[in-house]
């Protein structure tokens, strides 16, 4: 177990070094991405920033996410979830729209209006505190990769061990520290899982 998400951050950027990762930035997803992202930042050498993406909840069932949306409108659906609820288009669409704006709307609370980074032929490395469904790190992963990034390096504390292959198309690397066969939770890792508030969050972003 992780004894939080900073220790979290630190094996990580062990693993990162270790496999011999380079990159020319890391893109944190706030809030609990922050606190992991801060160290593996420090020991690449490279600036922290962050990339944002809301999930899609079910119609009448807001908690169950049947896709996600990045800031920059980036969709990914759980499509064998989306036919399965018969979810239909017009909702996907206006869900897409809404939820866009409030990942918008957070990018800006984290950067204070400054423009986002240019990504354009750069080594990006997208960090989480852990994967469960996966489904705003396969937004994020898109509008990276929409942004041009030359090179995308998924990187994670710990995720379910079919991960890898779930995210073989979407990142050109993945990196975890644990990939336990027998995968409840993401906070079932950690010791001190509490909840990160953007005021503490947005710390981390200063070195």
């Amino acid at each position: 177990m992780f004894a939080n998400r900073t220790e979290a951050g630190r094996r990580l950027a062990e693993r990162l070094v270790e496999r011999g990762v380079e990159a020319d930035i890391v893109l944190a997803i706030p809030r609990g991405g922050l606190p992991v992202g801060r160290p593996v930042a420090d020991a690449l050498g490279v600036p922290l920033d962050v990339v944002v993406a809301q999930k899609l909840g079910a119609p009448k069932n807001p908690e169950l996410a049947v896709g996600a949306v990045a800031a920059d409108g980036s969709l990914w659906l759980n499509d064998e979830l989306v036919d399965w609820l018969s979810v239909p288009e017009s909702y996907v669409d206006r869900e897409r729209d809404r939820e866009a704006a409030n990942a918008r709307a957070k990018v800006d609370s984290y950067r204070g209006g400054d423009p986002l980074p240019e990504l354009a032929g750069k080594r990006v490395v997208v960090v989480d505190d852990g994967l469960a469904t996966g489904a705003t790190a396969q937004a994020c992963l898109r509008q990276v990769r929409a942004a041009g990034a030359a090179h995308v390096v998924l990187a994670v504390p710990v995720a379910p061990v079919d991960a890898p292959d779930r995210f073989a198309e979407a990142a050109d690397e993945f990196v975890a520290v644990e990939t336990p066969v027998h995968f409840v939770a993401v906070g079932g890792a950690y010791r001190d899982f509490s909840q990160v508030p953007d005021e503490e969050a947005r710390r981390y972003l200063t070195p």
